[in-house]
């Protein structure tokens, strides 16, 4: 059975999709069988891919509204499977609305495939909707991209309200994995006093190493790749590939740390 964790943070801007795709392309490095789940209707995780969303004859929205199964629109993408996603998404949220059990759509639409895998990575759109509690209530953890700036840092609180929602009504195994510190760069104290006051502020685990900032990594979705293969010895490159052998290793149990109200 597939380990399923979603990549969510409601500010967009963060990283959230190029750690999706990276932290995917690591793992099937490592020999793992990767599903990756295009949540969001802006489709940049299939972008970033080399797929053009409106090309696409099926995508996730299909599945959502039950008009196609995982495996009818699964596209592989060099090392990982991809589902990916398209404008038509942004309909699917309107269509689930009226649903009864619309949190559940994504969770039963992946229970046929989850043993063809060893992971799945969902990327969550840049939102609280109901799009992103599909993809929390189908996780069994979740990670949370991180830019280090002072706004970002504002925002983990919303998305842990919307978590603690989630684990109350619809998946009370759900756990915070942890933060990825995204776009670090060592020459601002301001970035390592975001990455330090997480813990304190939010009683969450910054996961190391941080992923340094790079061009490099705004370039590779350019050419439908990923950080890995644009720039395979890149500080960010190796950032990546260390958080992802971090995944695959269960957590070590930490003490209950109680938030503090954000600043």
């Amino acid at each position: 059975m597939a380990k399923v964790t979603a990549v969510a943070n409601q500010k967009g801007g963060v990283a959230k999709t190029t750690s999706v795709q990276t932290l995917g392309a690591a793992l099937a490095e490592m020999g793992l069988r990767v599903l990756l789940v295009d949540l969001d209707p802006q489709a940049c995780l299939t972008w970033s891919h080399g797929i053009d969303p409106d090309l696409l004859e099926q995508s996730l929205h299909d599945v959502m509204i039950n008009r196609a199964a995982i495996a009818d629109v699964v596209l592989t993408v060099g090392g990982v499977h991809l589902v990916p996603a398209s404008i038509d998404l942004a309909g699917a949220e309107v269509h689930l609305l009226s649903r009864t059990g619309r949190e559940y759509q994504l969770r039963n639409a992946l229970k046929p495939v989850a043993d063809a895998y060893d992971h799945i990575l969902i990327d969550c759109p840049p939102s609280l909707g109901i799009l992103t509690i599909n993809g929390l209530t189908a996780a069994d953890d979740v990670l949370v991209p991180l830019q280090c700036e002072t706004l970002s840092r504002r925002g983990v609180g919303q998305l842990l309200e919307t978590i603690e929602d989630v684990k109350a009504y619809t998946n009370p195994g759900l756990q915070v994995r942890g933060v990825i510190a995204t776009m670090f760069d060592r020459r601002t104290k301001l970035a390592q006093q975001i990455v330090d006051s997480v813990p304190e502020m939010y009683g969450l685990e910054v996961l190391l190493p941080p992923v340094p900032k790079s061009v490099k990594v705004a370039e590779a979705p350019s050419g439908g790749t990923s950080i890995l293969d644009h720039a395979t010895s890149s500080p960010p490159a190796r950032a990546y590939r260390e958080l992802a052998l971090l995944l695959t290793v269960e957590p070590v149990t930490q003490p209950v740390v109680e938030p503090v109200a954000a600043p």
